[in-house]
This record gives C-alpha cells, structure tokens and sequence, in this order.
C-alpha cells in the first residue's frame, strides 16, 4: 500500500511517501480503506520525539490517528462492523506504527464509529480526535451544565470549535478566545469571541464579571493563567496542554478511544448539532506540507489528508482470510 512513514524523529522533512505492507488485522480489529485522515498537533509531536517517554515507537511509524474510511475485511471475532460500512476512528494504540496517513489502517473496533452521513469524507475524519476530546472534557472533566457560562480557549481551533458547539448543545454560554479575524467564526458557532493577549482578562470579565463556572485551555501557559484568574470561587478547570493545570486543582485530561462517546458524536453531527470545518485539504503525498501548516498553530478548524480510492473488486470475508 502507498503510506506516509518516518524512519526517526525529526521535521516535516523525514516523512517519506512511498510503498509500505498492507497492515494484518487482527480478532477484535478491522481493515480501513482510507478516504481521509486529519492532522492534529499530537501528530507532529510524535514525529518530533516529544511523546518518546509515552510511546515506544516501532519504526517505520505511520502518523496520524483520525480518520474516515470503508471496512474492507473484519477481524474474525468483530461483530460490530461489516466490510462496506462506513467508519470513523480515533485510532490510536499505546504505541506508534500503525497510523492513518495510508491506503489501509488495521483499526480496533473500541476506536471506531460509523460515519456521520451528512458529513463529507473530509469532514468526518477531522470529527474523532478533536470532538472526543472536546466532549470528554466538557462532560467529563468540567461536567458542563444548562445555564453555566464556559471559557474556551483557541475558540476557532479543531478542538475549540468543536467544544464552542458542544457546550452551547449543553445549554452553556460559551466565552471563546480566538484572534480577530475569526470572531465571525466563532459567533457561527455560538460563542462570544474575546481577543487573545494582553487584557484578556479584563475584556472575560467585561462579558463575565462574576467569573466563569468552567475554564477549557487547549493553549497552556498564559492562556492557563488566565483562565485560573478568571473562574468563579466554585469554577472548574481542565488543560488538554499544559500539565501546571494541576498545580492549580484543575484535571490534565488526555482524549481516550470510546466508541460510545465517538458515536454519540456521529449521531450529534447528523442532527445538525455539531459541524466540522476544513480549512485546508492536501493529497496524501503532500503530508509533510499538512504537518507543516498545522505545526504554524494558526489554522482555524482541521487540516486534513485525502487518500486516492478506487472500490474494493471484492470484500474479503473472515473465514476467508483464515
């Protein structure tokens, strides 16, 4: 199969495209034929070396976690799926190798969905990653209520954008920090945008003068300190970027695999709940210039790599692959 793949750490300049063996499949996973995969910020961490302390890599490594696909060929014991269906996934496993930027993924079914059908391919690989972490913080970290008023830091971001409307689902008032340029964005979504940088805190408490219930950082460092600034005596506080946040009492919280909650996810995007924005779209060969956009920080929702994809001639059922 033609994959995406780096032999050591380094830059964007260590990705090489060319061709890689079909991943084996195993009982409880399936095989993904990819139509698209989205970047995000830990993709490029890893391939920088960061996460070397929480990830044995086995190289050559594959990145990427998100993505959107047909089951080609199901494990022998998965009930779940069928060749032909549809899928998303947070496909991530506790080591690096096995990633979405390929014509094929071997994907366990806890990582997976079914794809939103009002969802382009596209839209629906950008959904898993940033949406599950936006939905386990919001209803699990700072267990989000009707009526609440919830800061979100990078408002306009893949994840920020996804928790502006999931919070606003939730019946909360949704303060989002985000540059000026995307403040009409950010209205669209049903947040009200406040500028990033000196005198944040000041323009939150214009808009919320008793402080806010819940405080969401993806952006760590001063964005951090400012959110612990501005909760309210009982307010909450979670950090999906800056492990300080427990120094202040607040919850580091790293997305995990769930197909419930993907699909919950899944069906909130069918009822026009949730939407997904692509600003920018690469061919799989072009995955070192994806990693270098999203490496910038300064997109507005998902980058995302498209796969080239032609119908399976013939699905390939279990007991045939035994």
């Amino acid at each position: 199969m033609k994959a995406i793949s780096y032999s050591r750490y380094g830059g964007p300049d260590v990705l090489e495209y060319g061709e890689l063996p079909e991943p084996k499949v195993g009982p409880d996973s399936v095989l993904v034929k990819v139509r698209a995969a989205a970047v995000n910020p830990v993709d490029w961490k890893c391939r920088e070396g960061y996460l070397d302390g929480m990830f044995e890599a086995v190289f050559p490594v594959v990145p990427g976690w998100d993505v959107s696909g047909v089951v080609v060929r199901p494990g022998v014991s998965v009930t779940e799926f069928a060749a032909g269906d549809e899928v998303i996934g947070y496909v991530r496993e506790d080591f690096l190798s096995r990633g979405t930027f390929a014509e094929y993924v071997a994907a366990p079914v806890r990582t997976l969905a079914r794809k939103p059908r009002t969802l382009t391919w596209e839209q629906a690989a950008g959904l898993p990653l940033a949406g599950l972490t936006a939905y386990q913080v919001l209803t699990k970290a700072l267990r989000v209520k009707r009526g609440e008023t919830v800061l979100v830091h990078a408002a306009a971001g893949g994840v920020g954008s996804l928790a502006v409307q999931l919070a606003r689902h939730f019946g909360a008032r949704v303060i989002g920090t985000a540059s000026e340029s995307n403040h009409d964005f950010v209205r669209q979504l049903g947040g009200e945008p406040v500028v990033y940088g000196a005198g944040l805190v000041d323009r939150v408490r214009g808009l919320a003068p008793e402080g806010v219930d819940a405080a969401f950082d993806t952006v760590g460092g001063e964005a951090l300190q400012a959110s612990v600034t501005l909760l309210s005596p009982e307010g909450r506080l979670s950090s999906i970027a800056d492990p300080d946040v427990l120094t202040y009492g607040g919850l580091y919280s790293w997305v995990r695999p769930d197909a419930d909650d993907l699909q919950q996810l899944s069906d909130l995007a069918d009822q026009g709940v949730v939407s997904v924005h692509v600003s920018d779209t690469f061919p799989l060969d072009r995955a070192a210039d994806a990693h270098r956009l999203n490496q910038t920080g300064r997109t507005r929702g998902k980058i995302v790599v498209t796969v080239p994809w032609e119908p399976e001639a013939e699905a390939q059922s279990p007991a045939e692959a035994l």
